[in-house]
């Protein structure tokens, strides 16, 4: 069975030819997300990272993506300008190999989020990129979702909840919620 909406698509493009790799959007998204919000700029909290493709001598910013459960066969190596890299280089997915990606203080993994629901609302990371590097567009697009992906994604997230804090403190918040008719 899917479930089909409407649903809005926004999307961050990438321009390398226009960076210069001064990570102003590592910052920028790094006190967003800080807790209170703008209280500080740890890049680790970013959902963004500029990572050096030496093959083209350009920056490149990679966004946070998917999480998966398990870690991916390749892992060749190249070997550029005398400096080693593995192909998880450019990679967006968070998986258990790679910690780029993850929340420092929970372990959570860490996925773009644009900046929140409002599709107005342009992304902090395109915001404060002054050299277009970074540019943000949105649309409206129907979508199908089958159930089982829904669910694998609600697992997936409470698994890494209860492993961090507990099947009895994830219970408890969920009844708290509920009695607060936050739901």
């Amino acid at each position: 069975m899917h479930h089909s909406e409407k649903k809005i698509i926004k999307e961050i493009h990438i321009n390398p030819d226009n960076c210069n790799g001064c990570r102003a959007c590592e910052i920028a998204c790094a006190a967003f997300h800080a807790k209170p919000k703008y209280s500080s700029f740890n890049p680790s909290r970013a959902r963004i990272r500029m990572v050096i493709n030496e093959i083209n001598d350009e920056w490149v910013a990679i966004r946070s993506g998917s999480f998966s459960k398990t870690e991916c066969k390749g892992r060749s190596r190249y070997i550029i300008n005398g400096k080693e890299y593995s192909e998880c280089s450019f990679c967006s997915t968070i998986c258990p190999d790679r910690t780029i990606f993850k929340e420092p203080d929970s372990d959570l993994p860490l996925k773009c989020d644009m900046c929140g629901e409002d599709p107005e609302q342009i992304p902090m990371c395109v915001q404060i990129c002054s050299r277009q590097a970074l540019t943000y567009s949105y649309r409206e697009d129907q979508v199908h979702m089958p159930e089982e992906k829904i669910g694998q994604d609600l697992e997936t997230g409470l698994g890494a909840l209860t492993e961090k804090y507990g099947l009895e403190k994830i219970k408890d918040a969920v009844g708290r919620m509920v009695k607060k008719n936050r739901f």
